[in-house]
């Protein structure tokens, strides 16, 4: 399997942060968004940015910038269609999805989804977290998505469907579990009091060295 093009889902409507683009918000030296690419890049084919509104206020980042295909704002999903029509135009098989709010996800997140897809005739894979008593979370904006599926997704989300696990559980999507010893690789940023616990964490250990 080829490297997938990767999707940065930058759609989300920011309201706990009083709206705007909360991917250009400052962690460090570096916006959330620069932070999420400079993690993405090593792992992906290349990358496209899913963002709503107007394309120009990212011309610096010199990314491809596609926006929601359905009326109404229709959640991450949407925003995953929108990946995997922009693939399929342009020659690609799978996409691999990050939010642009989560600056701390795995290097190695996309090796683990494509060793977690083996197997499968249509690989569909989300992240995940094990919880207490052998629970799992499963991270609905993370995930390997094969292009294949994109006119049954569309389908889905015109006949109103929103959450993420509902459409991955009808094609047996698999989950690849990570880690959360030291700190929490999904973390996301969705108020200003997670921006000033992810400045925290980014001070720990490695993970300040470039702050």
């Amino acid at each position: 399997m080829n490297l997938p093009v990767g999707v940065i889902l930058a759609g989300g409507q920011a309201t706990r942060m009083g709206g705007g683009d909360k991917g250009r918000l400052m962690l460090g030296q570096q916006s959330l968004l620069e932070h999420v690419i400079d993690r993405l890049r090593p792992q992906v084919s290349s990358i496209i940015l899913n963002a709503n509104g107007p394309k120009e206020r990212f011309s610096d980042l010199n990314f491809p910038v596609v926006a929601d295909s359905l009326h109404g704002y229709a959640g991450p999903l949407a925003g995953v269609l929108a990946g995997l029509d922009w693939a399929f135009e342009n020659g690609a098989e799978f996409i691999v999805s990050v939010a642009a709010d989560t600056p701390f996800f795995p290097e190695d997140l996309v090796d683990r989804f494509l060793k977690e897809a083996r197997g499968m005739e249509t690989p569909l894979v989300l992240a995940a977290t094990a919880g207490e008593a052998g629970r799992i979370w499963r991270q609905p904006t993370f995930g390997l998505w094969p292009v294949a599926l994109r006119h049954d997704l569309r389908k889905n989300l015109e006949n109103g469907l929103r959450k993420v696990v509902l459409w991955t559980d009808q094609h047996r999507g698999r989950e690849a579990i990570f880690e959360t010893d030291v700190i929490d690789p999904f973390f996301n940023v969705n108020t200003p009091e997670d921006l000033l616990e992810a400045q925290g964490l980014w001070q720990q250990d490695d993970l300040g060295e470039n702050a």
